[in-house]
């Protein structure tokens, strides 16, 4: 029998035997770890969620959303694990749900590599060659366009970003093997 009695603010609760149940009023332990790891990790799925979507305010949504799903699935995380592909998973999966939902609309929002400030100052020629460059992954397939950003940007591992994308390692290998070939040949040949 339940104990509908006590205000639902307490710190406890009644299961069907009667018996007290102290109510989880502190995180957990893999919930404070995805909150001490999130400050430096947002930058990093922020700038892959730009990749994405190719919208600031759009990739800032999803990277939060990301955030927040992360925190709320906390029980589903290991913790000892890495905080940073778990995050980096759930908000390749929110955007894959957000394609299905859309139909996706080409094209829409659109900003390009250099208002979206993505290339530090310094040398001109260094910065005009990264924003060439920057464009020509912008204008990659989606497919190519994550191998690229979570391999080459983010620096995981070809396993670490099949896991993520949930496809076969070769299927990583064949992305990047083509996105290298479309961009030295958008880019001239230059390396």
């Amino acid at each position: 029998m339940c104990r509908l009695d006590r205000p639902s603010a307490w710190p406890w609760t009644y299961n069907t035997r009667g018996t007290q149940i102290i109510r989880r009023i502190f995180p957990s332990r893999a919930e404070q770890e995805i909150r001490r790891a999130v400050p430096g990790i947002h930058p990093r799925l922020w700038r892959y969620a730009l990749s994405l979507t190719k919208d600031r305010a759009e990739a800032e949504d999803l990277a939060q959303e990301a955030v927040l799903q992360g925190l709320a699935k906390a029980a589903q995380f290991t913790s000892g694990t890495h905080v940073d592909r778990w995050l980096f998973r759930i908000l390749h999966r929110l955007w894959l749900n957000r394609l299905r939902a859309a139909e996706v609309r080409r094209g829409a929002g659109f900003v390009p590599v250099e208002e979206a400030g993505l290339t530090a100052p310094g040398d001109p020629e260094q910065t005009f060659f990264g924003t060439e460059v920057l464009s020509a992954v912008m204008d990659l397939s989606d497919a190519q366009r994550s191998a690229v950003m979570l391999v080459y940007v983010e620096g995981f591992a070809y396993a670490e970003a099949a896991e993520m994308l949930d496809v076969p390692i070769g299927t990583i290998m064949s992305r990047l093997a083509a996105a290298r070939a479309r961009l030295k040949e958008r880019l001239g040949g230059r390396e």
